[in-house]
């Protein structure tokens, strides 16, 4: 069995994005973990952020132990996310003591500069998570560069409204119920994202995500994912293979 880490910038981020496909591959044996660059503490505007921040890590905790999987937060502040070299060595830490076989990143080009920074700090770990003169904290160095996987940009565009290009998706069709579940544990969110992005009802918004996933695929519900594989990086369909059966190419 793998290892799998998913590292995103808020809480709901990953639920949103790649759910079903966690859920998937828990479900089949593998170990999954979930990590958040922030506690998401900006995302409220009905408490501070020190309580905002401990809500959300216990939402993003309950949400993962839907699917068995741990949840890890690196601390790192709300709308302060930095491709830097201090914020590189925390992610890079975080690769060394998960030992991840897969990684599956943020998009590098999203609508939140957390998002995109975060991409770029997990496409740098995975690099320089072998570097043994690239020290970092207790954790051992890598064997080697983690099989490297992108979700989804949210609503799939980048700032511009461009759309963004997948690999492959997953079909979570029948895993719909599961990903409902994880992302309604994000309760603190529904106020927000009213506010603040204008969407009125926060867990049919992820519905109709999917389901507009799915559809460019041809299926109910669908996510999608683009695998990065530039030199070093191992070029091998890992993430491809695993899923098995849900697998749905272009």
């Amino acid at each position: 069995m793998a290892t799998i880490l998913a590292v995103h910038a808020h809480p709901d981020d990953l639920d949103i994005l790649a759910g079903g496909t966690l859920a998937h591959l828990s479900a089949l044996g593998h170990r999954v973990v979930v990590a958040t660059a922030t506690a998401g503490e900006g995302g409220s505007a009905d408490h501070g952020p020190q309580e905002t921040g401990r809500l959300r890590r216990a939402e993003a905790a309950a949400a993962a132990a839907h699917i068995g999987a741990d949840y890890r937060c690196l601390g790192l502040p709300d709308l302060g996310v930095f491709n830097d070299d201090p914020s590189r060595r925390a992610v890079t830490e975080l690769l060394r003591d998960v030992r991840p076989d897969v990684v599956i990143a943020a998009a590098p080009a999203d609508y939140h500069p957390d998002h995109e920074a975060i991409s770029a700090l997990a496409r740098d770990a995975c690099f320089a998570a072998p570097v043994a003169n690239y020290r970092t904290g207790g954790a051992a160095p890598l064997a080697g560069i983690p099989t490297l996987y992108f979700t989804d940009a949210i609503g799939g565009r980048d700032r511009d409204g461009a759309p963004l290009p997948r690999d492959f998706g997953v079909d979570i069709t029948r895993l719909m119920p599961t990903k409902a579940l994880m992302v309604a544990e994000h309760r603190s969110q529904v106020a927000w994202v009213r506010k603040q992005h204008g969407v009125s009802d926060f867990l049919a918004d992820m519905e109709a995500w999917s389901r507009r996933v799915g559809q460019d695929f041809g299926v109910g519900y669908a996510e999608g994912f683009r695998q990065y594989s530039h030199t070093p990086y191992p070029r091998q369909p890992v993430l491809q293979q695993m899923v098995g059966p849900l697998l749905i190419n272009p």
